[in-house]
């Protein structure tokens, strides 16, 4: 039976899961594939640790240098995460002629361009399947399964830590410091959580969807950003008054000579199956022209759902090399020679229906006042909720508007946050509701 040998660099969460399957699941794997994976070494700083794994003698090293010059593996799993060292430990490994596995985002976000020219140059295969969506195969969905499609549109919840803090907003009007500090409770959100809810975790897995999708270099600068951190339990309150849910979504729409690439919160309908994905959880769909809209679902992060899909693209290349078929799907996707540098569409551009929230002088004339000033701009209101006719002190204003540019709304807001009657800046929440229609605007007093 031929055996294909690996080599794992970085042991921690992640790639102990990718070892606890590759030494347990030997058996399972050699049967379905017929031949023999085998983990040679595994390289770490920390060899101390109790990972819960028996080890054969040897294979653990804190020598990843050696791992990676060892002639006889024939694929090396880089699981250590970051762009310095992990970079350098990919080219070298490639340099080497090894095949390369990784689930390293933010590495493939604003290295891969040049990580996977230089596996094509070399004739070697790189699988990544577990650095966007972890267990759910998004990526060999569009690398293969969607081939014959044209993508019209992708959205996504990409980052279980955002969705669990969204989720306990949701269900306990808890405010978002304390949603966020039982995210790190249970260990679902980092000591600094920033990369994840703020959205750049999101924006690194969007870069590399949009290249696979339209043929286009990868291009993580110039993607919308903005996270999760100013949401409040009075906005998720309001949101259901309308109908909707608030979700982080990735959102990716193409154009004609351009595609939409945006991180941002966003009310979406009660009923849209993805507002109904809930705690940690994470789910794509994507919208093809033959196949209609598609939907994949799972845990997007942890030990053995992520370890799961690291296995996945090393019994890939073990076919491909078996089989002699490396190179069998471009790394990208589409061919090399035919891979553009599409740009994305600027935000400022963007038309959709938006949700404001004011804090607003209760007294006469405000709501004409704020409406003025949106009439300047060409923004035209849907519904209007006054809250607290009572109450002393700023108030909640709502508004959602009927179809607005970006551009003129950023610029309504400047002008209404120097008028007197408002407090603070303005709330502001995107809408994707693609039932909206343009009914006469709806005042209610609460």
């Amino acid at each position: 039976m031929k055996k294909i040998q690996v080599g794992l660099l970085g042991c921690g969460t992640v790639g102990t899961g990718v070892a606890k399957l590759l030494i347990e699941k030997k058996e399972l794997i050699s049967s379905r594939v017929g031949m023999e994976i085998i983990l040679k070494h595994a390289a770490d700083i920390d060899l101390e640790t109790d990972r819960g794994i028996t080890f054969e003698k040897g294979v653990l090293t804190t020598d990843a240098q050696a791992v990676i010059n060892d002639p006889e593996i024939d694929i090396i799993v880089e699981m250590i995460g970051g762009t310095g060292i992990a970079r350098e430990f990919i080219i070298n490994a490639m340099d080497r002629g090894k095949h390369v596995v990784t689930a390293n985002k933010a590495l493939l976000a604003t290295h891969g361009n040049e990580i996977f020219k230089l596996a094509g140059q070399k004739g070697l295969d790189i699988g990544y399947e577990a650095s966007v969506g972890g267990c759910m195969p998004i990526i060999k969905s569009l690398r293969e399964s969607l081939v014959a499609n044209d993508i019209q549109s992708m959205t996504g919840i990409l980052n279980g830590t955002c969705n669990y803090i969204l989720s306990k907003i949701t269900q306990d009007r808890s405010p978002f410091e304390h949603a966020l500090s039982e995210a790190q409770a249970k260990g679902f959100a980092e000591a600094d959580p920033t990369l994840d809810v703020e959205g750049f975790d999101t924006a690194h897995k969007l870069a590399i969807l949009g290249a696979l999708a339209y043929g286009t270099t990868i291009n993580l600068e110039d993607i919308f950003v903005e996270g999760i951190s100013k949401i409040t339990p009075l906005d998720i309150t309001f949101a259901e008054q309308f109908g909707y849910r608030i979700k982080l979504l990735a959102i990716s729409k193409k154009r004609k000579n351009s595609f939409e690439a945006r991180i941002h919160p966003t009310m979406i309908p009660a009923n849209n199956l993805i507002a109904n994905v809930h705690g940690s959880l994470n789910a794509v769909t994507v919208t093809g022209d033959a196949v209609g809209d598609t939907m994949l679902f799972g845990h997007g992060a942890g030990m053995m759902p992520t370890g799961s899909a690291v296995v996945s693209d090393v019994v890939d290349i073990a076919r491909n090399i078996a089989g002699g078929n490396i190179g069998r799907v471009p790394g990208l996707s589409f061919q090399q020679d035919r891979i553009k540098t599409i740009p994305i569409m600027p935000i400022a551009d963007l038309e959709t229906h938006y949700y404001f929230r004011f804090s607003a002088q209760d007294r006469p004339g405000v709501l004409s006042r704020i409406s003025g000033v949106l009439g300047n701009h060409d923004i035209s209101l849907k519904s209007v909720i006054q809250k607290g006719r009572k109450a002393k002190g700023p108030v909640p204003l709502i508004m959602l508007t009927h179809l607005a540019r970006e551009a003129n709304v950023m610029k309504a807001l400047d002008r209404l946050s120097e008028l007197d009657v408002i407090s603070d800046r303005p709330m502001v929440i995107r809408i994707e509701d693609s039932s909206l229609n343009h009914e006469k605007a709806v005042i209610r007093d609460e």
